[in-house]
C-alpha cells in the first residue's frame, strides 16, 4: 500500500480565528476555535462541546428501575455501558449482586458490546486518518473510501463481525441498541442451549477478526514510517498524564477489567497512587467547570485542577483504551497478553520506560482491547454455567445509594443513584468516559494546533490532524455535557424584507 499523503495544499488566512465547525467522525456535536497571535501562529485552541442535555437533572423523580432504560438513550454507541453500569447502581440501591450466573450473562454482553464498539471506531472514524492518510480529500476520509482503499473482502469481514457481536448483544440483552435486561439483582432473560452454541460460533469468529484487524494495523500503520513519525513525535499527540483504568484480580493483580473491579491510577512513571472502590469514586475524582464548555473537567481530587496543563502536579487524567493499557500489569487473555508485550516491547525499543503517553498509540491499545473483549466473550460463552435457570435475586427492595462503575469503551463510567424507600431517585449523579478526558482532550488539540498552524497557513489536512487529537479518544459528547455554566447563550439576528441585517441581539 502506497504511504500516506500528510500535507496538503495551505493557504492563507486572513482572521486571527480559525474555526472547525462542526467536528467530523465523533458521536455528538463539537467545535474546535483556534485564535493566531500577531504573527498568524496558533496561540490557543478550545475543544468546545455547545450542547446541553441535562440527563442528570430529568432522572430525579423517575423509579430507580426506569434509570437504565432512560440513560442508555443517552445516545446510539454507547446504550450498553449506560445499561450495565445503570444496573449497577440499581443494584446498589437494591443493596444486592447479581447472582453468579446473571454476573457471567452480565459479563458476556458487555464482551461483545466492547468489540462492536470498538470495530465502528477503528474502521469508521479513525481509519481513514490512517489508510487514506490525514491530508486526503476530505470526500474520501470515510469508511467508503476505507473499504475502497483495503478491498470489499475486510470490508465485508467488518460488517459481519460487527452484525455477529450486535446479535450477541440482541440475544441477550433484549433488543439490538437499546438493551432491557438488566434488573435489580440479575436478568430478566436466561439463555438456553441452542443460543449458547449460537454465541460460541459468534465469538469464535470475532477471535479470528480481532487477529485481522491487528494485521491491518500492522500493514497500514506500523509499517509506515511516515506515520510511526507522527505517532512518535512529542511535539505533535504527546501529553503525560496520569492513567485510570480498571483492574481485577481475577485471574492475577492488576489485570484489565471491563466489568466489576476497583479503579486503579498510576502516575506518569507507572507506579500506583490510588486503587479505589468506586463506591468511593467522590473521595479521588472532583469536577471543574469552564465558561466555555457544558462539559466538566474531571481531575483527581487530592493532587488539584491546575488549569489544562499535564505533568505529575496537575490532576488531569486520562480514561482510555491506552490509559487502561498504561493502568494493568497484564491481560488474562493469551492473544491479547501477546500483543500487550508486543505494544511494551515497541515502545520500550523506542525509550519508553513505563507508560506510553503518545495519544495517537490509543488506536493500538483500543485493537488489544477488542481482541481481549472477544477472547473472553468466548471464554464466557464456554462457560458450563451459562444456561442456569438462577438469573435473579428474591425478596429485596429499594432504598439507598447505588453506585455502578465499568469501564466503557471510551472511559471509566460511573452512575451513582439515591433512591427512597418507594424506589424514587432523589439524585442522580453521571461521570462518563468521555467526560474523563475533557482536559487532556483540549490539551492534545490546543498542542497540535500550536505545532501544525505558522504564519497564517492552513490546509484542510492540517486542520484534520488537528481533529485527529481529539478523534484517538473516540469522544462521546450526547453522554458527556453536564455543566451549565450560565443561561443558554442566544443570538437573535432581525433581518428586512430584503434580507439585509437590520439588528442583532445577543444574550450570554
Amino acid at each position: 500500500m502506497a504511504g500516506p499523503i500528510i500535507w496538503d495544499e495551505k493557504h492563507k488566512v486572513s482572521t486571527n480565528r480559525v474555526e472547525v465547525d462542526p467536528i467530523t467522525r465523533l458521536e455528538g456535536h463539537g467545535k474546535i476555535e483556534i485564535f493566531l497571535d500577531k504573527d498568524g501562529n496558533a496561540e490557543k485552541a478550545y475543544w468546545q462541546i455547545p450542547e446541553l442535555r441535562g440527563f442528570e437533572r430529568f432522572c430525579v423523580g423517575r423509579r430507580v428501575t426506569e434509570l437504565n432504560q432512560i440513560t442508555a438513550r443517552l445516545c446510539g454507541v454507547c446504550p450498553g455501558a449506560h445499561h450495565l453500569a445503570s444496573t449497577k447502581a440499581i443494584d446498589g440501591c437494591y443493596n444486592t449482586k447479581p447472582t453468579e450466573t446473571a454476573f457471567l450473562i452480565r459479563d458476556l454482553f458487555y464482551d461483545a458490546h466492547f468489540v462492536h464498539s470498538h470495530i465502528a471506531h477503528f474502521y469508521a472514524l479513525a481509519a481513514p486518518d490512517f489508510v487514506l492518510g490525514p491530508g486526503s480529500p476530505a470526500a474520501n476520509r470515510n469508511v467508503l473510501g476505507v473499504v475502497g482503499a483495503v478491498g470489499l473482502e475486510l470490508g465485508g469481514a467488518v460488517l459481519k463481525a460487527r452484525a455477529q457481536a450486535q446479535k450477541i448483544q440482541a440475544m441477550i440483552g433484549g433488543k439490538a441498541t437499546h438493551p432491557c435486561m438488566g434488573v435489580p439483582g440479575g436478568v430478566s432473560m436466561g439463555l438456553n442451549k441452542e443460543q449458547q452454541k449460537e454465541i460460541i460460533s459468534y465469538a469464535e469468529n470475532l477471535v479470528e477478526f480481532g487477529k485481522t484487524s491487528m494485521q491491518v494495523f500492522n500493514d497500514v500503520v506500523l509499517a509506515n514510517k511516515d506515520y510511526l513519525g507522527i505517532i512518535a513525535n512529542p511535539d505533535l499527540y504527546y501529553q503525560e498524564t496520569y492513567s485510570m483504568g480498571m483492574v481485577s484480580d481475577r485471574k492475577g493483580k492488576n489485570q484489565m477489567e471491563f466489568h466489576d473491579g476497583p479503579v486503579r491510577v498510576v502516575d506518569q512513571k507507572g507506579k500506583e497512587v490510588y486503587k479505589y472502590n468506586p463506591d468511593d469514586y467522590l473521595d479521588y475524582i472532583a469536577e471543574a467547570v469552564e465558561p466555555w464548555s457544558y462539559e466538566k473537567f474531571p481531575y483527581l481530587r487530592k493532587i488539584g485542577y491546575k488549569g489544562i496543563v499535564d505533568g505529575p502536579d496537575s490532576g488531569l487524567y486520562r480514561a482510555t483504551p491506552l490509559s487502561r493499557v498504561n493502568a494493568c500489569d497484564s491481560i488474562s487473555t493469551p492473544i491479547a497478553q501477546s500483543e500487550l508485550e508486543r505494544f511494551r516491547g515497541t515502545f520500550k525499543d523506542l525509550g519508553v520506560e513505563g507508560p506510553v503517553h503518545f495519544n495517537l498509540a490509543t488506536h493500538w491499545a483500543r485493537i488489544i482491547e477488542m481482541i481481549f473483549a472477544a477472547e473472553r466473550c468466548l471464554e464466557n460463552a464456554q462457560d458450563k454455567d451459562l444456561c442456569n435457570s438462577d438469573i435473579k435475586q428474591k425478596d429485596i427492595s429499594p432504598g439507598g445509594r447505588g453506585v455502578g462503575c465499568v469501564e466503557a469503551p471510551r472511559g471509566t463510567l460511573t452512575h451513582d443513584y439515591v433512591c427512597d424507600e418507594n424506589g424514587i431517585v432523589t439524585a442522580c449523579n453521571l461521570v462518563v468516559g468521555t467526560t474523563n478526558n475533557n482536559g487532556p482532550i483540549n490539551f492534545d488539540v490546543c498542542k497540535v494546533a500550536k505545532a501544525l498552524i505558522k504564519n497564517y497557513e492552513v490546509s484542510p489536512g492540517l486542520l484534520n490532524m488537528v481533529e485527529m487529537a481529539f478523534r484517538a479518544y473516540d469522544p462521546c459528547n450526547s453522554c458527556a455535557t453536564h455543566s451549565l455554566p450560565g443561561q443558554m447563550p442566544l443570538t437573535a439576528v432581525i433581518r428586512d424584507v430584503d434580507g439585509n441585517i437590520y439588528d442583532t441581539v445577543t444574550r450570554n
